[in-house]
Parts: C-alpha cells; structure tokens; sequence
C-alpha cells in the first residue's frame, strides 16, 4: 500500500486517478476509492468553492499499520505455524491550489 501511496504523493487529483487506474498493483483499487472518498468530503466541507479534479491536489497521503489478525496454520510434527494477516489505515488529505515540492 506504501508503494502505491508514493506513486500518487503531491499530484492533481486527475493526475492520481489516471496512474491508478492503470497501476498494476492491487491496492491502488482501494486508494482510488479513498481518493475519490476524500474529493468528495472536500466538497461537502467547502460547498461555496466549486473546485475540479484539476485543481484540487493531494496534500498528505500516509499508510498507517493497522490490526494484525493471527492464525495458525498446521504444520508437521503437531507444530503450528503462525500467520499474520496485516492490515492498515489509509490517509488522504486533499487540497485546492499548488503543490508544495519538497
């Protein structure tokens, strides 16, 4: 989910969409959503600034660790294995005007 964060940090909101859309990965379907989730909620916060997609611009977007379910997973010998199925929380702020570049 990192990686796919990095590949959108600082763009026009446009500009995100179209890399994810042909982004191979399989966690750019869950940042286009938030993405478009956090446009919206943009726009429901300011309803007298009519702003596009071209103007508006990713401010701050960060991947943070979520809950880690645990399972086992039999092994030989009457072990177990252990399994970690990791998730996270994802962030993104979105803004009207230029990008900072840092």
């Amino acid at each position: 989910m990192r990686i796919v964060a990095g590949l959108i940090r600082g763009k026009q909101v446009d500009q995100a969409q179209a890399i994810l859309l042909n982004s191979t990965k399989a966690a750019s379907r869950y940042v286009i959503q938030t993405l478009k989730s956090a446009v919206s909620n943009y726009s429901q916060l300011n309803p007298d600034t009519r702003a596009g997609d071209n103007e508006l611009y990713i401010k701050e977007i960060f991947v943070d660790e979520g809950p880690t379910m645990k399972r086992m997973l039999p092994a030989p010998m009457g072990r177990a294995y252990r399994i970690r199925k990791r998730s996270n929380h994802l962030t993104i702020v979105v803004d009207k005007g230029n990008p900072v570049k840092k």
